[in-house]
């Protein structure tokens, strides 16, 4: 739509010209017709104490409100999963933020297009403007002037859906509670900065108990005897259940493998953390490193918008490593580098993990250590997630360029949501060898140990025997 053809809605108020880049006045609103717009937040700094500002977008439903913390776009966050809004990247007075109309969800009805102060208020700056452009032409469709005072965090306009048609309203609303406060006023979970919380408390020493004995074939793992007399039985008792599992799909004989486990910590992850799922994830797959490495250790790491390696976790380590290290991601609105403040030692900063999903970093990073770390035994990689994936193609390149790699690779799938290309690669084209197995279950907790381990373990001994064929393994 030319500005020609522009014509006021029956609520505007405040329209000052016709011509392409309209002028509005607070509370004025116009039809954008263009597909996809770009949001271009400008300014000038009035000196000393001019803060550092950071243009952000908030994804609303009808209700107002987010529906998790994905749909905050902002520096720490910088695009959203579905690809339709993007912080695009910030020059000298001016940050701008991309937003596809056309890709919106259908539950999005408005997208809040915002800023933050760092460093002071907005009230040190001047010339500060809202221009809303065409995307495709880079026209101008609309301009928005502000003024400020002790605001630290801003609202300057929102792009809100009415009758199927598209419209962006001028707000000019201001928070003196900074990001933090206009997040929340949204339905964000803000992660305040910590006080310094007390120490974990020691896990108290078992009670002297005699460990059950090993069943004939198994090895003892080191640190297996300092482990809690229940955790000991039923560690027992699942090295029983894998020893089947491998020699019912054609293991050798006393087998080896490093295991690297990697976990999921995305925002959508939250209620199986909080419900101890991750937790009981880990404690069964600590069986499975017990049984095929006896040096007590399993690699791990956690994931979401970017990758981080965890302490090693040693058997005997077991309750101590579940309570430090099994933890969801985290969003951070103070600042891109969050300090340890509050981190226990060995404790990752989950801030810096984020929540969104990026499998294929955490894949580059995995591959990268082994590569770096080699080893006489296969590795196999035991990698949970609960799907939401749309890196579709970079996860493929990094699981293809890894195909001669001694790494096999098993994903988990954690409820039913969509696990896109691991869902396909038993049937893509173009690899000597299938390095990748995928399952996906709806509830883990009410999968028995029999039946994880058996689809856990299905395609890793045959995997084993076709590498050593093409002398991907010795």
């Amino acid at each position: 739509m030319s500005s020609a053809d522009w014509v006021p809605d029956p609520g505007s108020t405040g329209q000052t010209g016709r011509m392409t880049g309209i002028t509005l006045s607070k509370g004025a609103n116009v039809p954008v017709a263009a597909g996809a717009v770009r949001a271009v937040l400008t300014w000038t700094a009035g000196g000393a104490g001019a803060p550092d500002v950071d243009a952000s977008a908030l994804l609303l439903t009808g209700e107002g409100r987010v529906r998790d913390d994905t749909d905050f776009v902002f520096y720490n966050q910088p695009r959203h999963a579905s690809g339709a809004v993007r912080h695009a990247g910030k020059g000298q007075g001016t940050d701008t933020v991309d937003v596809d109309l056309a890709a919106l969800e259908p539950d999005i009805e408005r997208v809040v297009l915002a800023a933050s102060a760092d460093g002071g208020t907005f009230g040190a700056l001047s010339g500060l403007r809202m221009a809303l452009l065409d995307a495709g032409t880079g026209a101008e469709l609309a301009r928005f002037d502000m003024t400020a005072t002790s605001e630290t965090a801003f609202v300057s306009g929102e792009l809100y859906r009415r009758n199927g048609q598209w419209k962006f309203r001028a707000v000019g609303q201001g928070y003196d509670t900074g990001l933090a406060g206009l997040a929340t006023d949204f339905g964000i979970s803000v992660d305040e900065e910590p006080p310094t919380p007390a120490p974990p408390a020691p896990v108290a020493p078992s009670a002297p108990a005699q460990a059950p004995a090993p069943a004939p074939g198994l090895r003892l793992t080191k640190g297996e005897d300092r482990l809690p007399v229940d955790m000991r039985q039923q560690l027992s008792l699942r090295k029983e259940k894998i020893a089947v599992s491998l020699e019912k799909h054609g293991a050798a004989p006393g087998v080896r493998a490093r295991v690297i486990l990697v976990l999921d910590a995305s925002g959508s992850m939250t209620k199986l953390y909080a419900k101890g799922v991750v937790h009981g994830v880990v404690e069964r797959m600590a069986a499975v490193a017990a049984s095929l490495d006896d040096d007590g250790e399993m690699q791990a790491w956690t994931f979401a918008s970017d990758p981080a390696r965890l302490p090693d976790l040693q058997l005997g380590d077991l309750p101590q490593w579940l309570s430090l290290h099994v933890r969801v991601g985290e969003l951070s609105l103070f600042g891109r580098r969050k300090g340890t403040r509050g981190l226990a030692p060995g404790q990752v900063d989950m801030s810096r993990v984020g929540i969104q999903n990026e499998e294929q970093k955490v894949i580059e990073d995995v591959r990268r250590y082994v590569r770096e770390h080699p080893v006489n035994d296969p590795t196999l990689v035991l990698f949970f997630s609960d799907g939401g994936i749309y890196r579709d193609k970079e996860i493929e390149l990094q699981l293809r360029e890894g195909v001669k790699e001694p790494v096999f690779w098993q994903f988990v799938g954690l409820g039913r949501s969509r696990f896109g290309v691991l869902q396909k690669f038993n049937t893509l084209p173009g690899r000597p060898v299938d390095n990748v197995g995928f399952f996906s279950v709806k509830d883990i907790t009410k999968v028995t140990d029999d039946e994880l381990y058996d689809q856990l373990l299905s395609e890793f001994p045959s995997w084993i025997k076709d590498a050593r064929g093409l002398g991907i393994l010795s």
